[in-house]
This record gives structure tokens, C-alpha cells and sequence, in this order.
């Protein structure tokens, strides 16, 4: 696994493996909200998370500068309703934010 950032996006939803051995899974038919986090912190640490949350609690976050993150905005822009505005709007802010780019 040496090169792989620990995150898989495929048909059945998206996964993350933590450093601690944990794993935060979430299945695209268990994905409730998708929301983009940003922070003040860039542009040297990452300031921007995608934030997949599942029915019940519990979901996975992925940096939007791992690798699978390209793969990751591909499915996510095409779910339905999916609020593109809401998307750019958070891809261009510089400030603490939270932004609600789908709902179930």
C-alpha cells in the first residue's frame, strides 16, 4: 500500500483507512448528505474536506487534495441535485466554512 493515500472510491461507496487501523466507510446507497468543510489553514495544510455522511451518524471525510479525491468529485457531481453553485462556492473560499452540496 506504500504510495496510497489510505482512501478508495469505487461502485460501492468510498472508504478511508485511518492511522490509528480504524476505517470510516460510507456506501453510496447509505449516503445521506455531502457537505464541503473548509479552514483557514491553506494553502500549505489542507483546507478543504469533503464531508460523506450516512443515515444514522457516522460517515468519512476526504481531503480534497488526496488522489482519489478527482474520482470522488466525478460521482458526487453527478448525484442527483447536486448544488453545483454551492460546490464552487466552497472550492473558493478562503474562511471557515461549511457547505451542504447534497441531500438525500
Amino acid at each position: 500500500m506504500s504510495g496510497n493515500s489510505g482512501i478508495t472510491v469505487d461502485d460501492d461507496g468510498v472508504r478511508r483507512l485511518l492511522a490509528d487501523g480504524n476505517e470510516e466507510t460510507v456506501s453510496w446507497a447509505d449516503l445521506a448528505e455531502v457537505a464541503i468543510r473548509t479552514t483557514p489553514e491553506g494553502p500549505w495544510k489542507e483546507d478543504v474536506f469533503f464531508l460523506l455522511m450516512k443515515q444514522g451518524g457516522g460517515g468519512c471525510a476526504v481531503p480534497a487534495g488526496d488522489p482519489s479525491a478527482d474520482e470522488l468529485m466525478a460521482r458526487l457531481q453527478s448525484l442527483p441535485n447536486f448544488d453545483n453553485d454551492a460546490f464552487v462556492e466552497a472550492m473558493t473560499t478562503t474562511e471557515d466554512g461549511l457547505f451542504v452540496v447534497w441531500q438525500r
